[in-house]
């Protein structure tokens, strides 16, 4: 598997597989493919994982690609313009939040985790379930605007606005964060909670939120 990010703000990704390589990908992620490559929607962890991802607001699937011949290329990219990470799982298992997971391939588990805390479900712009991804091998994560990575030492807290998380590593500690104060909460223009993330561990920020975001803070 080779890959090239192209782009400085709105960038994507070509990956160039061996025959019989495969990758997941986000739905709806390929910009375009070459002959010699098969792809169709497939449900990583099975039926109780696709449930769970209807509930996460991901979607049931994912897109599992794959190459028939030698030197088959797909490239990849996102509803929004941004940055892509690349987190390598020799590093450690990563966690996404809604949106982020653009592709990943090697010996990959994806599956969801629950919010640790009942508060950062219900309020911390990620949802009740997020998306885990261990094992051995890549990740590309898509921060929506520009990305801020972020490392956290031990007991470091980091307190972000609600929808800025594309992703951090499992080890994070995530939940919410009171605002404080009526008036704070009524025009400081954050709502009334912020995500509060503790290390150690790695988190990538993303200076945009995304469409579906904005949309759910408007209604």
């Amino acid at each position: 598997m080779r890959y090239e990010i192209f782009g400085e703000f709105a960038q994507f990704v070509r990956l160039t597989l061996a025959e019989g390589e495969s990758v997941w990908a986000s739905k709806g992620g390929i910009m375009s493919h070459t002959d010699g490559i098969d792809w169709r929607p497939r449900l990583p962890g099975g039926i109780a994982a696709a449930a769970r991802r209807i509930v996460a607001g991901a979607g049931a699937s994912l897109t599992r690609i794959e190459a028939r011949q030698p030197e088959a290329a797909v490239s990849l990219t996102s509803r929004e313009p941004g940055r892509i990470f690349v987190w390598q799982l020799d590093d450690g298992a990563v966690v996404t939040a809604r949106g982020s997971f653009l592709a990943g391939w090697g010996d990959l588990d994806i599956t969801f985790m629950v919010a640790r805390r009942a508060g950062a479900a219900l309020f911390g712009g990620a949802g009740v379930f997020l998306q885990r991804i261990s094992g051995r091998g890549t990740v590309l994560v898509h921060a929506s605007g520009q990305l801020d990575d972020r490392r956290l030492a031990a007991g470091e807290v980091l307190t972000v606005g609600t929808g800025h998380v594309a992703a951090f590593a499992a080890g994070v500690d995530y939940d919410i964060r009171y605002v404080g104060g009526l008036r704070k909460a009524l025009f400081g223009g954050e709502g009334l909670f912020m995500t509060r993330l503790t290390g150690p561990g790695r988190v990538l920020l993303q200076s945009v939120k995304r469409k579906r975001e904005l949309r759910v803070q408007a209604g």
